[in-house]
């Protein structure tokens, strides 16, 4: 059987070419109840396809940090379709997520696409060693196909999962992790719910995963397979985020930032087929937390994204200091410098992750787990802080001023260009926008990516604390002070110091 292909003649170069690639679809997909007929022209959806059609137009402008040579194709690629084979691939990424987070100021919507590969480069190499299966190669076909039409690929992990104290298999409906209803000759077909699903709608291909460590109990949920985001059989359940039905009111001050925007939506599979050639895993239930830990570290990781989104941040309270005449105040400046510490905290963890990246037994690099579990540790919190003292600065203007039909009213337009003007040599709707902007990543549509993500995405905090605790070498580190206390004869200690770091670092001290 020949690899599915889309109907595309081209690859696709730039955000226009990307954008409209997404027209004509026959997607089912709902909002407010109803049927969105085409998501390209819906002003709510709009924005996000903007960000994401960003990660094309920064691959023209930048070539050197948003694409790179494919190890697979041997041709030139987007950075979001490549697998890693080297340190600096990896480190690439990251510089990458954070220059689209500076220009697009949210969630750009393709790093969960990018791990996933990443991560099923290697599991999926691994698997093959033990059960002499083919997964690997069919992965590696699908590759070759993304990359040579330059698509978008969204990552499908995070089940429903019903009643959180029980297994799958366990589920009194057994539709609340996505499992497997159906083998034939051909495939298979799996039915259940994916949640939270960034830029599903704005994607050419969904990669669906498991969720969790699972048993043998559960192989009908070991499944692992490549859609097409328009197959037969998939609905869409659009996502709500805060302030983002002001996109329908007209006027683009009001939203803040009305370009960019990011996007959740739930995905229903029902019955839907995948044909064996993009079947990547089918019943190895013994590997599902091996691809579940490899994806969460490349995505704990990933999320140095955060920075790029805090610049803007900072950007606008120092702007909003400027136009209300403050600038120069100390304690306005001490408060950038605290956002501005906090901000390097999270890009730096994240990148030392990446610098302290490892071949796999596949060829592909993959990050420091310890790092990436620290860097998105601190996301969950950091950047809570960073949006405070914007606020702070910003002043309670924020949220209490009146609209921007209100602005452009005849009857009271000019009273509020008098009375809300801050330094006389700004303009007072210079003032009113970067205002928006504050009020857009810290309490509306785009607060949902910087915030409430930051806080669930990849795992909500306790997930990477109980990787930190898996991996803190408190034996090791016993042994180091024990050294210098003296509790040990020193050939004796230094030998288990040596085996120790041997087996954590692949060296010898």
């Amino acid at each position: 059987m020949t690899l599915v292909q889309l109907p595309q003649t081209k690859p696709l170069i730039s955000g226009e070419d990307y954008i409209n690639s997404l027209r004509g679809r026959k997607l089912k997909v709902y909002l407010f109840g109803e049927l969105v007929t085409e998501i390209v022209d819906h002003p709510m959806i709009r924005p996000s396809i903007n960000a994401v059609a960003e990660t094309y137009n920064l691959a023209m402008r930048e070539p050197d940090l948003a694409s790179t040579i494919s190890g697979v194709t041997g041709k030139q690629v987007n950075r979001f379709l490549h697998i890693a084979m080297s340190r600096d691939d990896v480190v690439l990424q990251n510089k990458m997520q954070r220059r689209l987070g500076q220009l697009t100021g949210t969630c750009f919507q393709r790093c969960v696409g990018m791990d996933a590969l990443n991560s099923l480069y290697s599991t999926t190499f691994e698997m093959d060693e033990k059960y002499k299966t083919q997964y690997h190669q069919r992965l590696k076909n699908f590759i070759s196909l993304v990359q040579e039409e330059n698509l978008v690929i969204g990552g499908a992990m995070t089940d429903v999962k019903g009643d959180r104290s029980l297994a799958p298999h366990e589920q009194a409906d057994p539709d609340l992790f996505v499992h497997i209803t159906k083998r034939t000759n051909e495939g298979v077909y799996i039915t259940g719910a994916k949640a939270h699903q960034t830029g599903c709608l704005n994607s050419h291909w969904l990669i669906v995963m498991p969720t969790m460590r699972l048993r043998e109990k559960d192989k009908d949920y070991a499944v692992i397979g490549a859609i097409p985001v328009d197959a037969e059989g998939i609905t869409y359940i659009y996502g709500r985020q805060s302030c983002d039905s002001r996109s329908l009111e007209g006027g683009n001050i009001d939203q803040g930032n009305a370009n960019y925007g990011g996007q959740e939506a739930m995905v229903i599979l029902e019955n839907v087929f995948i044909p064996n050639e993009l079947i990547f895993m089918d019943g190895e239930f013994d590997f599902a937390s091996m691809l579940v830990e490899r994806f969460t570290c490349y995505h704990r990781r990933s999320y140095v994204c955060k920075s790029g989104v805090g610049d803007v941040i900072i950007g606008a309270a120092a702007t909003i200091a400027e136009y209300n005449g403050v600038d120069n105040v100390s304690h306005i400046k001490d408060k950038l410098v605290e956002m501005t510490h906090l901000n390097e905290t999270i890009y730096g963890t994240g990148i030392a992750s990446s610098y302290q990246s490892q071949a796999t037994r596949s060829g592909a690099f993959i990050c420091d787990d310890m790092l990436a579990n620290v860097c998105k540790h601190h996301v969950t919190k950091m950047p809570y802080e960073i949006s405070r003292l914007a606020q702070d600065i910003a002043g309670g203007l924020m949220v209490t001023m009146p609209s921007e039909k209100d602005f452009r009213s005849l009857e009271v337009g000019a009273l509020l260009e008098k009375y809300l003007k801050g330094r006389a040599d700004i303009p007072t709707e210079y003032r009113v926008r970067i205002l928006r902007l504050i009020e857009n990543m810290t309490l509306g549509r785009n607060a949902v990516g910087y915030l409430t993500e930051s806080m669930h995405g990849a795992g909500s905090p306790q997930a990477q604390r109980i990787q930190i605790a898996r991996q803190m070498q408190i034996e090791f580190k016993k042994l180091l002070a024990k050294e210098l206390a003296g509790i040990k004869e020193h050939k004796q200690l230094t030998s288990e110091i040596s085996d120790y770091f041997g087996r954590i670092f692949n060296t010898k001290v």
